[in-house]
């Protein structure tokens, strides 16, 4: 993985207008290329669209979905998702820039070859999501499920969980050098040998150590009694 300059701090906050008009006529319908500006995706439907390398700037999306929508290349900037569905969407080689989401779903979600750079992630449902070959960018995820999620060959070097479900998650030859933990499920993880130079909160010790010893084939024994 070569080298890059990882920022520290936390993620810098989205950038909108004080007010947004609701999203409307092209703004519904997305196509190839298409720009959209200032606008509020508030209880709008865009479940299973299909369009190209799209690109939403000083955006909101609250109870919005975009649930199995095919937007490869989508790009969000400066937008907030609140409440919102995006599970099993997928958007390889997209791009998360200056976004917050908050209580929304995503499980499924493909995010694969993607960036994802001054984001956070809260109370959210991001189980059995695809972040292959992903890279994070001062990113946090916070009490957020997810379990399943596959981060193999990703650049998690600017990423951090707290008090996050990635039980059965998947960091096969990842690059996790300053990537924090604090208070996980690291039940059933993959991958730990890519673990290497990640920073582990004292309280995380004993389930990682179960994780390195299911992973060596050693079987852990009852207590005596």
């Amino acid at each position: 993985m070569p080298s890059r300059r990882i920022r520290q701090g936390p993620p810098r906050p989205p950038s909108l207008p004080d007010s947004l008009p609701a999203a409307v006529g092209v703004q519904l319908e997305l196509e190839y290329e298409q720009a959209v500006e200032s606008a509020a995706y508030d209880d709008v439907d865009l479940s299973g669209s299909e369009a190209g390398a799209v690109e939403f700037g000083q955006c909101r999306f609250r109870k919005a979905s975009l649930a199995g929508s095919h937007l490869a290349k989508v790009r969000f900037i400066d937008c907030y998702i609140e409440i919102s569905d995006m599970s099993n969407m997928r958007g390889e080689k997209g791009v998360l820039e200056r976004v917050a989401v908050t209580g929304s779903r995503m499980t499924g979600l493909a995010w694969n070859d993607g960036l994802l750079a001054d984001a956070t992630f809260a109370d959210c449902k991001v189980d059995l999501t695809n972040f292959r070959f992903a890279r994070f960018d001062v990113v946090t995820f916070t009490d957020c499920n997810l379990a399943g999620a596959d981060f193999t060959d990703a650049d998690l070097r600017g990423a951090s969980f707290t008090r996050c479900d990635l039980t059965r998650a998947q960091f096969h030859n990842a690059t996790m050098t300053g990537t924090r933990f604090r208070a996980c499920e690291l039940e059933g993880i993959g991958g730990l040998t890519s673990w290497a130079g990640a920073i582990v909160h004292p309280d995380d010790l004993l389930g990682l150590s179960y994780a390195l010893a299911g992973a060596l084939g050693i079987t852990v024994a009852e207590p005596d009694r």
